[in-house]
């Protein structure tokens, strides 16, 4: 064949170009070889973008997920203080019971012994029991429930320290557990509210409102739970008594009440009060009363 000119500038021209490309390649993979530049970090400038690019599950900031109440848990965050009535040692302590305290308009034995049923069953007994039982309901429904006392100590505590524990612990509410010893006919609950006292030491100008207000609610849910009325000795039928003579009542700083459950002398009510079924519902109207005035 004869020798052409043009040709031979073709592949000329194609050899030219696949070598600037080989160069290219070869280029290309000195770089990659090369250590790159670092970063803040040590890493390429590459991977920082890449870690920065949004989308990126790898490397993408987590989104905090919003805070919802807990089901089944609407007291969480309250706090309650129960105080079971008394100390199943008092009896034996006498002497340090019977010390007064301050209770900031006078002074005022520190406990008594509490009253009893005809068959010796004690209104420490009960106190605690009932106590127990409501702490368990308080606590299912997420409160942070404090004990004055748990028959952990001999006797005691007296009537200022019981209230001293309510106000450190900053309760939303206190609810001092009793049962009554009226006469034999006297029947019913009632519970007892902080009158309007500013003497010494002694102020429950703030604590009168929110105290008749958590009083209400426990009797009103007490009667229903329990199906028993109220004192039909004193309350005038509404199930509430104001005192102003009652130490853990006069030196609160927080809502409290005391409830007396019923009376222990009377026959039909002491067998109300002896009946762990009949102290599960006692229990459960407090419980009952106390959320439905934490839950406003």
């Amino acid at each position: 064949m004869p020798y052409d000119h043009r040709n031979t500038a073709r592949r000329t021209l194609a050899l030219a170009l696949a070598a600037t490309g080989c160069c290219a390649v070869l280029a290309g993979c000195g770089a990659s070889q090369a250590s790159p530049p670092a970063g803040k970090s040590g890493e390429s400038p590459r991977s920082q973008e890449t870690r920065e690019t949004p989308g990126e599950s790898a490397t993408a900031p987590p989104t905090p997920l919003p805070s919802t109440p807990q089901p089944g848990r609407p007291l969480a965050g309250r706090t309650v203080v129960i105080d079971p009535g008394h100390n199943p040692g008092n009896f034996r302590h006498s002497s340090e019971i019977n010390q007064k305290v301050n209770i900031g308009t006078n002074r005022k034995e520190c406990d008594t012994t509490g009253t009893s049923t005809n068959a010796g069953y004690t209104e420490a007994s009960f106190t605690l029991d009932v106590s127990h039982r409501l702490r368990d309901l308080l606590a299912a429904r997420g409160a942070t429930v404090v004990l004055t006392h748990d028959a952990d100590r001999p006797w005691g505590p007296c009537i200022d320290e019981r209230a001293r524990i309510g106000n450190e612990a900053r309760a939303d509410a206190v609810v001092s557990v009793h049962a009554d010893g009226s006469a034999v006919g006297h029947r019913g609950f009632h519970v007892i509210l902080p009158a309007q006292v500013r003497e010494g030491s002694a102020d429950t100008t703030k604590i009168v409102g929110p105290s008749r207000e958590l009083g209400e609610r426990i009797a009103d849910r007490f009667a229903r739970a329990t199906g028993t009325a109220p004192s039909n000795y004193l309350g005038s039928g509404t199930g509430l008594d104001v005192r102003d003579d009652l130490g853990g009542l006069n030196l609160s700083t927080v809502p409290k009440v005391f409830v007396e459950c019923g009376n222990m002398r009377d026959p039909k009510d002491a067998q109300l009060l002896t009946s762990a079924a009949w102290r599960q519902k006692a229990a459960q109207g407090i419980a009952d009363g106390i959320a439905t005035y934490l839950k406003g």
